[in-house]
């Protein structure tokens, strides 16, 4: 990259491609396919490779990381080798353009293809495939489920399950804190980097729930975007733009390609709604077994953010003992899909959480609006396990617990629904006393809905009269199932 940077400041580069899928054949054939009648003849026993015996076949389609295609003014060469020779790179002139409109690729003296560029490029025939929309996914009737007995034991279940426990065993493994840049560890809601000789800051996450994707693909990856919208968001930082990858099973099955149809229009729908543009992306289809076991449609969302002035940023975790500690945004019954409904009775059923969109950016304007106005301490939002599990999370990124009084639902809402349903465009918040008449007066202009949940302090989560768990109990639950 720095390399790269080095050659944008000279007048010598014509063109600059990266070497992702298909490799060179993919990246030449785009650079010539952008100019009318271009071509380009390409040596392959000029390439740098790490194995030996590798055919032009192998040359041509590799998709070994960290390359570039770089089209050099001629004559100019060895003023563009200097730099990556600066930089402790390889680099080589593997070939040149054309005015033939073929790539042509040789071994030496040999010949090994010849096609046109045009062909590579645009001139494909089309495949047109059809979506089948398949059996609906299975309903399910929340009442003959039991009563939540012990929300305090559910919890720890959760917290230890795989895909609501820690990732501190993964993250620890690799140097997130080279370059001296990062502010946000990874961890929490987001993780952020400052831009060096400035005072602002890129908020970075991905997301995205399966199990709402395989119930309803279209609203699955709406809610995809919106988590990672609030997650940046929970830092204190805007969104900006999105990358999306989309991992399906075989397109060729039409009830496959009806999921991704469904997908894609998710994601164009939410992110238009929201406006953050997605600006890049790819695809990894046919991830299944000889179609037996075909992975639930899973369009995972890079997001980047942000923020003005990184000193002002927002953690996850509880910073200050007799802090208020609040849900901000309404709950509903939203046990679809969820974690709990998975965990404790084994059931991936029922339609995921609604997501009313505006209502999402009004929620997201308020948080927004607090963090730069300095009103909150610390931002969480909610997603996978519900308010209960983001409550602990916030507890243990914080190491600050918090008393409550009891949840009390009112009907219709279920009390497992209070505690772990999934109900979106909801944060956890901690705010010092000073700054809840600000906030309450900004959430009746933003017309979002604020519940008291308890005070930040203490080292237990308790609820009165329901449970009470020590942090400690807490941390090895979250902490022992990913080592």
């Amino acid at each position: 990259l720095e390399a790269c940077m080095d050659l944008a400041r000279t007048d010598a580069v014509v063109a600059v491609q990266d070497l992702g899928a298909a490799g060179l054949t993919s990246a030449v054939a785009e650079c010539a396919g952008r100019v009318s009648g271009a071509g380009a003849r390409i040596d392959v026993s000029l390439v740098p490779r790490r194995e030996r015996r590798m055919t032009p076949y192998d040359v041509m389609l590799s998709e070994s990381q960290e390359r570039m295609l770089v089209v050099v003014e001629r004559g100019r060469e060895a003023e563009v080798e200097s730099i990556f020779q600066a930089w402790d790179l390889t680099s080589a002139v593997i070939g040149e353009v054309t005015d033939d409109g073929f790539l042509t690729v040789v071994d030496g003296s040999q010949q090994v293809a010849r096609l046109p560029v045009q062909l590579l490029t645009d001139g494909a025939p089309p495949r047109r495939l059809v979506g089948v929309a398949p059996e609906p996914a299975p309903g399910i009737d929340f009442d003959t489920l039991p009563p939540l007995v012990d929300a305090g034991a559910t919890l720890l279940r959760l917290l230890s399950s795989p895909n609501l426990s820690s990732r501190r065993g993964v993250i620890r493994r690799y140097d997130h804190m080279v370059g001296d840049a990062t502010v946000v560890p990874p961890g929490g809601d987001a993780a952020m980097l400052r831009v060096k000789g400035t005072r602002l800051g890129l908020a970075m996450t991905t997301d995205c729930n399966s199990r709402y994707c395989h119930l309803d693909p279209h609203l699955g990856a709406q809610l995809a975007v919106a988590e990672a919208a609030r997650n940046i968001i929970a830092t204190g930082a805007r969104p900006l733009a999105i990358t999306d990858c989309l991992n399906l099973a075989n397109p060729d099955r039409p009830e496959v390609y009806w999921e991704l149809e469904e997908t894609v229009a998710g994601l164009a729908h939410a992110s238009r709604a929201l406006d953050i543009p997605i600006v890049s992306g790819n695809v990894s289809l046919y991830n299944d077994a000889s179609g037996e076991s075909p992975i639930y449609p899973t369009p995972v969302i890079g997001m980047v953010g942000l923020i003005d002035d990184y000193g002002k940023r927002l953690g996850a975790g509880f910073r200050s003992e007799g802090d208020f500690v609040l849900l901000i945004g309404s709950s509903h019954d939203d046990l679809g899909g969820s974690e709990y409904l998975k965990v404790e009775h084994d059931l991936v059923a029922g339609r995921p959480p609604s997501l009313d969109l505006a209502r999402e950016k009004a929620v997201n304007q308020l948080i927004l609006t607090a963090a730069q106005n300095g009103y909150l301490r610390s931002a969480h939002d909610c997603a996978e396990g519900g308010m209960l599990v983001a409550l602990a999370e916030a507890c243990l990124l914080g190491r600050v617990g918090v008393r409550c009084p009891a949840v009390r639902p009112e009907p219709p809402l279920r009390m497992d629904s209070a505690f772990f349903g999934e109900s979106q465009s909801r944060y956890i918040v901690s705010v010092p006393s000073r700054a809840m008449p600000e906030l309450q007066s900004l959430a009746r202009k933003h017309h979002v809905e604020i519940s008291l949940l308890g005070m930040a302090g203490g080292d237990s989560i308790e609820f009165e009269g329901q449970f009470k768990l020590s942090l400690e109990e807490l941390r090895q639950a979250w902490e022992g199932a990913i080592t």
